[in-house]
């Protein structure tokens, strides 16, 4: 196992350019098996979740060719099978992406309960409601989701929750189906609209992504594509929350600043300034960090994901923050280590009430979650001395060489060797 070792203290200067978008990829990848044909994508994330999708591919009968770092070439013409290993889908939450490709493509699919992060509860009946809509039937044998449905038409289907994942899945079994189908109170978040316009790409008539209400009428037949993932939001806002909350000044390369407006919003009122161009934006803060309200919501509101960075920068401001989460029920494990670092922070159900303090202090640490870890280590480039953050495989499911680019930004991080635990060395 592996740590990273952050000597902090240092303000984060320089430029860093942000990867594509995990959030994105992880639908698109799966996308590409509707498309019967060579696909080439584009600013392709090198991190695990990726890995883990192209490896499903592979596995299901998919030629998967690497042109760069950031570039495959997929052909789905001849996949071999509709079940995902079990050991793969368990890996991560987006491998029930693959039951909607598979069952709009073949009428049939299998994925495992799928695993990740653990928020909370993530039941997929959103899915499995939009798929039964299109003609689907769906059980579970043996801990695999089963779904089948050869002769998918398209239907009516209005969503009970705002959710990405059913959204996305909905629109990946519907872009065949025959007939109209309509999608209300849906997701709008920046890769439920990328993965439209890669669907559309292929010959597939989706309209109205962004908005309230998709409409999907189905094609017979889809075509390969080249296609480019947008830049990664998240990845992007973590880079401007960690240069305001060490006082840097950091240009963030490769971006939307448009997806980056509810992010912006808020760093603005805590104190940092924000500079905004074609494709990049600049971070930095010359005073004092103000206290805040917010509220995750799904987009365009404030994004979950980013509530734990956040939840750090407002640990050091002058006055008292509310955060209320909106969307999962367990994002404030975080709290409990960055407590160790001498924040206050109280947490009721899902509301957290943070006292600013005037720094917070090194620490062993441990990420418990993806953006819980990002959190902790720009706590960590914050402190004032050595911290160490074990449990980092669950940052790297999301972050493309995270310590490489804080390096070229003056931090003082590295990985290193961890002892195994003395009862596994007992053993």
């Amino acid at each position: 196992m592996e740590k990273f070792v952050i000597r902090g203290g240092k303000p984060l200067m320089g430029e860093v350019t942000i990867s594509g978008a995990k959030n994105a990829a992880v639908a698109l990848l799966p996308a590409t098996i509707l498309a019967a044909d060579k696909c080439v994508l584009e600013n392709v994330p090198d991190i695990h979740d990726v890995a883990v999708s192209l490896q499903t591919l592979a596995a299901l009968g998919a030629q998967v060719r690497l042109l760069d770092k950031h570039t495959y070439e997929i052909d789905t013409t001849c996949l071999t099978s509709t079940q995902v290993p079990d050991d793969l889908s368990r890996q991560m939450r987006a491998s029930y992406y693959f039951l909607g490709a598979l069952l709009g493509r073949f009428g049939s699919a299998q994925v495992a309960m799928p695993g990740g992060c653990n928020l909370g509860p993530r039941p997929i009946d959103q899915h499995l409601k939009a798929f039964s809509a299109l003609g689907a039937a769906d059980s579970v044998e043996y801990g695999m989701i089963k779904v089948e449905g050869k002769q998918l038409k398209g239907a009516h289907v209005f969503f009970d929750t705002v959710s990405v994942g059913a959204t996305m899945n909905a629109m990946l079994a519907a872009v065949l189906a025959d007939g109209l189908t309509v999608l209300e109170n849906v997701a709008k978040e920046p890769h439920v609209v990328d993965l439209a316009n890669f669907l559309n790409m292929m010959g597939a008539d989706v309209r109205g992504a962004g908005t309230d209400v998709i409409k999907i009428r189905g094609v017979e037949k889809m075509h390969g594509c080249c296609y480019s993932v947008i830049p990664d939001q998240i990845e992007a806002g973590s880079f401007m929350v960690a240069a305001a909350m060490t006082a840097g000044n950091v240009l963030i390369k490769n971006v939307t600043p448009k997806h980056l407006e509810p992010i912006t919003a808020k760093l603005e009122l805590a104190g940092a300034t924000v500079e905004e161009f074609d494709d990049a934006v600049r971070v930095y803060r010359t005073g004092d960090l103000m206290p805040l309200k917010i509220k995750t919501m799904p987009h365009p509101g404030f994004p979950t994901d980013m509530q734990p960075l956040m939840g750090v920068l407002l640990s050091v401001a002058h006055g008292t923050s509310i955060i209320t989460e909106g969307i999962w029920e367990n994002r404030f494990r975080y709290v409990d280590e960055l407590t160790r670092m001498g924040a206050n922070i109280q947490v009721d159900g899902q509301v957290a009430v943070i006292e600013g303090v005037p720094e917070l202090l090194p620490a062993p640490l441990r990420a418990s979650d993806l953006r819980a870890g990002a959190a902790l280590v720009v706590a960590a480039l914050a402190a004032q001395g050595t911290s160490e953050i074990t449990g980092i495989g669950y940052i790297e499911r999301g972050y493309e060489n995270l310590v490489e680019k804080l390096q070229g930004l003056g931090a003082d991080i590295h990985r290193e060797e961890t002892a195994a635990p003395a009862a596994e060395q007992a053993m």
